[in-house]
């Protein structure tokens, strides 16, 4: 079969399966009473050839869509501005949204379906190869907004220039005179954040700028890991000047442990951060941060996942939006005698 020459029907999936298009309904419906290994071979074929369940099988544009939008964790300052970005889209599209925690009860997509849902928009959520044959056994588009892995070929997402923020961001404290340059990032496999320290470590080789293993710290994007590891980075023998933060949050985090020990930000350390959330600029001083634009990022996801809802395709299964430095007062020139371990 050919799977983008025309739809691809139930009969068409059951002479590739060998089996009745009873079977392969039963499948698409999330009955049980198909073998597992039948089952297997009928979903990988649906994911082949991107069925789509009839309910989503549009000749009219849908008058009043609803999406749902789905994140995991505490609403942090990062999902609210994305959230914004999604709202305020889905406003002027005449779209309605409904925000939850993602879920993992039994047929939570089926149930989906059955509340009205045309699609599903999930903000920095992982979704394993079983959420994915649920949504696609329920017939539901899924757009993941800035995924933390690296989506499935079959799902659509939306991200921003992560390698080229990192870059910036390194290469501004390079700029001012750095050399002593720290990255204290999330994860270790999450996508963004290997994309950032990428971008940090580029912009750190061109330079001949020398990265000690210590000086690169994974963790989580959260407050906690920006106090930790900014402690054990100025407890080191040789202390970075600078300190490039995967996130907004871990650059506060910073900024406080350096308080405590009596360190002037930026006069004995230089603090980068990464999204400008509303904290960069509440921070004191304001934080320099690398812009992600996460309102946009909302609306492209929003306006993708309608596109999607509707029957249409897409031009790129992954969109990425241009990142920003903003230069504010948390980075300066190093001094010549620093010490960061007061």
């Amino acid at each position: 079969m050919r799977p983008n020459a025309r739809r691809t029907t139930l009969a068409d999936i059951a002479q590739a399966a060998g089996v009745s298009v009873a079977t392969v309904s039963k499948v698409v419906n999330g009955r049980g009473d198909v073998a597992p290994r039948t089952r297997a071979r009928v979903q990988e074929l649906l994911h082949q050839h991107r069925y789509l369940a009839p309910v989503f099988r549009h000749t009219e544009a849908i008058e009043s869509p609803t999406i749902e939008v789905q994140f995991q964790g505490g609403l942090k300052s990062y999902v609210a501005e994305a959230l914004e970005g999604i709202v305020d889209s889905a406003a002027e599209s005449g779209a309605s949204v409904v925000v939850s925690k993602a879920s993992r009860a039994p047929h939570w997509a089926r149930n989906l379906v059955s509340a009205g849902r045309h699609a599903v928009i999930a903000v920095t959520s992982v979704y394993t190869a079983a959420h994915l044959n649920e949504l696609a056994r329920a017939g539901l588009p899924l757009v993941v907004l800035d995924p933390l892995h690296l989506p499935d070929s079959r799902v659509n997402s939306v991200g921003a220039t992560n390698f080229a923020g990192g870059l910036a961001a390194t290469q501004h404290l390079l700029f001012l005179g750095h050399r002593r340059v720290a990255y204290l990032g999330g994860p270790t496999m999450a996508v963004c954040n290997q994309a950032r320290m990428h971008g940090y470590r580029a912009a750190m080789e061109a330079e001949g700028a020398q990265v000690p293993d210590a000086y690169v710290q994974p963790g989580e994007f959260t407050y906690e890991t920006g106090l930790l590891g900014a402690a054990a980075l100025l407890d080191l023998p040789e202390p970075p000047t600078a300190i490039f933060a995967g996130n907004d949050e871990i650059a506060l985090g910073v900024i406080e442990t350096a308080r405590a020990r009596g360190l002037r930000i930026p006069e004995d350390l230089s603090v980068v951060g990464f999204d400008d959330t509303n904290l960069a600029q509440m921070t004191s001083p304001p934080l320099t941060t690398v812009r992600q634009p996460l309102r946009e990022m909302g609306g492209a996801a929003l306006r993708t996942a309608l596109r999607l809802a509707n029957g249409e395709k897409v031009e790129s299964h992954h969109i990425e939006l241009a990142t920003e430095l903003v230069v504010r007062a948390s980075t300066a020139p190093p001094r010549e005698e620093t010490s960061a371990r007061r």
